[in-house]
């Protein structure tokens, strides 16, 4: 019965350390992809640290705004483009953010989105290809 109970719990913690494993890989990926794409589009109005700029472009850093609106929101957002007025860490702002060219993929919208929630002091969550397919829609 022991050596059942010790093959089975052998198993079990093998199977989780594959996973745990293939998750972060396919975090680590995600957020190179995602890297890559804030860089090339990104950037220029949210800036490589993820201030802002002054009152016309809000700060990604420890934004509270991505904090309390839920992933599905931000995916359109990011999708779709955002405009009007919006409070981000106190501080208001009203501008227009542009939808992310069409050119980039589901994995490029779900690797900016897993690069920016775990940079700059942010929570940390990871947003995969099927929550985009999901949420992308008007």
């Amino acid at each position: 019965m022991k050596k059942k109970f010790i093959g089975v719990a052998l198993t079990v913690a093998c199977t989780l350390a594959f996973v745990t494993t293939g998750l972060a890989q396919d975090k680590a990926a995600s957020m190179a992809r995602g890297q890559k794409v804030y860089n090339e589009y990104c950037k220029t109005c949210h800036q490589a640290t993820g201030q802002g700029l002054g009152t016309v472009y809000p700060p990604l850093a420890k934004s509270d705004y991505l904090a309390k609106t839920p992933m599905p929101q931000i995916i359109k957002e990011v999708v779709n483009g955002k405009s009007g007025k919006l409070k981000v860490n106190g501080k208001e702002y009203n501008g227009v953010m542009a939808p992310l060219p069409k050119k980039y993929t589901d994995e490029d919208i779900a690797g900016v989105l897993t690069y920016v929630y775990n940079s700059w002091g942010n929570k940390g969550t990871v947003v995969t290809v099927a929550d985009v397919k999901k949420h992308k829609k008007k």
